[in-house]
């Protein structure tokens, strides 16, 4: 279950790494379109011919990591497509919803984290962040 703290983390373009399995060995992905629907739930968008879409439809176990202020967690669940394509975006992008399991607090004694992962878009910034308020509108619905 997600707490208040990770909740809110996870409610606007977080920078986690998404981990799927493929042939029994872990894959991860750097993803930032996440949103935590409640506390046993949280949606992604992922392009939908990625490796992790192709890895969720043959294993659904996943874990995401999640770093941000005082927090260091890393969540493990089930998820499945719920969404082919998200309409209006230029590209194929499916939605993902993870049923939460467990929720890891890997934060050891005398250390803390001091902010969320830095990052900025690059390139045509006005395309990418209307991009990213078309795909966190879907997540949220």
């Amino acid at each position: 279950m997600l707490n208040e703290n990770l909740m809110k983390l996870l409610n606007d373009l977080t920078p986690s790494v998404f981990a799927t399995v493929s042939d029994g060995k872990p894959y991860l992905a750097f993803v930032s379109w996440l949103v935590a629907k409640d506390e046993n739930t949280i949606r992604v968008a992922l392009s939908k011919n990625s490796k992790s879409v192709e890895n969720v439809k043959v294993n659904p176990e996943v874990a995401i990591s999640v770093f941000g202020p005082e927090i260091a967690a890393t969540i493990y669940g089930k998820a499945q497509i719920i969404k082919d394509a998200i309409e209006d975006i230029p590209f194929p992008v499916s939605v993902l919803e993870v049923k939460v399991e467990n929720v890891i607090d890997n934060l050891f004694p005398g250390a803390t984290v001091k902010g969320t992962i830095p990052f900025e878009h690059t390139g045509n910034v006005q395309k990418a962040l209307e991009l990213d308020e078309k795909v966190l509108k879907a997540l949220k619905s």
